[in-house]
């Protein structure tokens, strides 16, 4: 074998190692990706399921439609408490959606109809706490999960999990 055949072979041998190291990369990739959207929805199930989460959507279920300051501020103190942290789990899913770190489809799959009962509900509470404290950023990202929720509602009605995937089977 020449040289020149050496320079050949060797060249190709480096292609194929460049090749492999992209088929690498791409497939851990795509293996990172998967394992953030399993950790997200895992950390998506546990706020939904704290207590003081829990308690507040109990709270806003029995508030009229649109309640205002008022209404909020007249509830005891521990349920003022549980209403904010409700607000504030929905800010936090808000900047997560924005920011591509959560897809919108899954907090939809989660929340989408205590989200929005959440702004049914609070909407003029938020817009008078914005008048009161004179920042109208607070809870901006709660509005805007909400209305994007809104939006994927009018574009595609809801459909049951248990109609939609009644025909579901186990792929493993």
């Amino acid at each position: 074998m020449s040289l020149g055949d050496l320079a050949n072979v060797g060249q190709v041998i480096g292609a194929l190692a460049v090749v492999v190291g992209v088929i690498f990369g791409i497939v851990q990739v795509r293996q990172l990706k998967a394992q953030r959207r399993r950790e997200s929805a895992f950390a998506l199930m546990q706020s939904s399921q704290s207590p003081q989460v829990l308690r507040a959507v109990l709270i806003i279920d029995h508030l009229p439609d649109t309640a205002g300051k008022a209404e909020i501020d007249a509830l005891p103190k521990s349920d003022q408490v549980d209403v904010i942290a409700l607000l504030a789990t929905w800010e936090g899913l808000g900047i997560l959606v924005f920011n591509q770190e959560i897809p919108l489809q899954m907090v939809d799959d989660f929340y989408s109809g205590t989200v929005a009962q959440s702004w049914r509900k609070l909407q003029r509470y938020v817009e008078e706490l914005r008048e009161v404290s004179s920042r109208p950023t607070d809870w901006e990202w709660f509005q805007w999960l909400a209305e994007r929720m809104q939006e994927e509602e009018l574009a595609r009605p809801p459909v049951p999990a248990h109609v939609q995937h009644r025909n579901w089977k186990r792929t493993s």
